[in-house]
């Protein structure tokens, strides 16, 4: 007891006799408390909002850390002028051959490794909750509100929702998830200092080598055979029509030992080299394309021009092996178009197909130009109800279709346009087919304008990756067929 005792005034008049170490104390007197509280509420009942835990983590944490350390300096390095000979190797000697000197050498030894093992029980239990804590998705979307809205909204109604932020932008890769850090630290700043893009830009050159993301969970060699997919859209008659596409995707292999590549995986596939240059960071433009399709010669396509192009833009070139990528690019923050957003809405349930014209009006309402997302949910209610009670007196403004239309309409709009972000219908480009854009996805390549030595072009055609059965058919006659009626 007495030695405990003596200890403690030991610990005490160490920190007395230096202000460093008293300013370090006090750091500590005044924060552990909130901090063990806060981890004790963490560790029990899962702390959820997102601004208390960068509170205990961010700041509390590397506070009560600094506070340790700058008692540990004051006590063993600023303790004054008359202490500056303190670790010289004559004092030294004096303290281990003098049996009273030896006594205090002995507790400031116990004092040195109590605040050690206290400093690296913290900075273990403290690192490890800031490290998974800065993992998680509530501090990539909800730490930055504002700015990563647009990103949360598509990750949530997404396919990959169930998947964090970290697993495909950083993964397990040390020099990744410094690189992410760096990059982190600079996209704060310009939080901070509201310097950032607004849209934010797709971080094409910042992600972690993709083909390794992708194939942590999917495995292209097994893609194999076709895929058929019936797509419904709702027309913007009175009826609003219902009206099918059925195709067959021709999804094919990237390969394995008892399958050669085919399908459009056979982009991917290991003994298949695809090489191609673009001339803008987006790899929108891409003059030529060079690929190895397992021991034949290399072939290379190009496009008129294409050495003047490289030339000139020799400095803004980037030279890339194809990978999932380059055509999945927005596998998990994909935003819809208008008509598909409105069309998932009332296949769900969400806005009656049996109001008339809500297809249209819900269209024309949707890609209207609004300063903010409440403005447009107060417009589109308001417009809404008014044209029914105009054109369609026996719809009742008060009928529960009519209230549950509005509200999906509304959130076909919230799910997709951030007017504070300038995130708009078609702000980010999806490369996956081609859609209403000939211009992007499949046809930066497959667009019969790249040709090779002999005046041969890259396939173009239509059943190169699937086959169309039916196209806007309210009633197609294969689904028919395979429905055995």
């Amino acid at each position: 007891m007495n030695s405990l005792s003596s200890l403690i005034a030991t610990f005490a008049k160490g920190i007395a006799h230096s202000r460093i170490a008293l300013l370090g104390a006090m750091l500590v007197t005044a924060l552990f408390p909130f901090l063990l509280g806060t981890l004790l509420y963490d560790a029990i009942w899962d702390m959820r909002n997102t601004y208390f835990a960068a509170a205990a983590y961010l700041f509390l944490g590397p506070m009560v850390l600094l506070g340790l350390v700058l008692v540990f300096l004051g006590l063993f390095f600023f303790r004054g002028k008359e202490d500056v000979r303190l670790f010289t190797l004559d004092y030294l000697r004096d303290y281990f051959t003098n049996p009273e000197r030896f006594s205090r050498m002995r507790k400031l030894l116990f004092v040195f490794v109590f605040i050690s093992c206290t400093m690296f029980c913290i900075f273990g239990v403290i690192t490890y909750r800031s490290y998974n804590y800065m993992n998680s998705t509530s501090f990539c979307t909800d730490f930055c509100h504002m700015v990563m809205e647009p990103q949360k909204v598509a990750h949530q109604n997404s396919p990959h929702s169930q998947v964090t932020c970290v697993e495909c932008h950083l993964g397990n890769n040390a020099k990744w998830f410094e690189k992410a850090k760096i990059s982190g630290l600079q996209q704060v700043i310009n939080v901070l200092g509201h310097s950032y893009s607004t849209p934010i830009k797709t971080p094409i050159s910042h992600l972690r080598p993709d083909r390794a993301v992708c194939e942590e969970c999917h495995r292209p060699g097994l893609f194999h055979g076709e895929k058929l997919i019936v797509r419904e859209k709702f027309l913007t008659d009175e009826n609003n029509t219902s009206v099918k596409t059925v195709i067959l995707f021709k999804v094919g292999s990237a390969g394995d030992r008892s399958v050669s590549p085919h399908g459009y995986h056979w982009h991917v596939a290991e003994e298949n080299r695809l090489v191609y240059t673009a001339t803008d960071p987006e790899r929108m433009n891409i003059p030529i394309i060079r690929f190895k399709e397992s021991t034949a010669p290399e072939k290379v396509f190009t496009t008129d021009g294409a050495a003047a192009v490289l030339k000139q833009k020799k400095d803004n070139l980037e030279t890339r092996e194809m990978d999932c990528m380059d055509c999945h690019n927005r596998p998990t923050h994909n935003y819809l178009s208008a008509g598909e957003a409105l069309d998932q809405k009332i296949m769900a349930g969400k806005i009656p197909s049996d109001l008339p014209y809500i297809k249209r009006q819900a269209l024309d309402l949707i890609t209207r130009t609004y300063a903010s997302q409440n403005e447009a949910a107060a417009q589109i209610a308001a417009e809404l109800r008014n044209w029914y009670r105009i054109n369609y007196p026996e719809v009742d403004v008060n009928n529960g279709k009519l209230a549950s239309a509005v509200l999906g309409v509304q959130a076909a709009y919230k799910e997709n346009v951030f007017p504070e972000m300038k995130v708009g219908w078609g702000s980010y480009v999806d490369h996956i087919g081609h859609g209403e854009n000939f211009d992007r996805g499949c046809f930066r390549c497959h667009d019969g304008k790249h040709f090779n030595s002999k005046g041969e072009p890259i396939s173009n055609k239509c059943d190169t990756c699937h086959v169309i059965f039916a196209q806007d058919d309210p009633d197609p006659q294969i689904l028919k067929t395979l429905k055995g009626r």
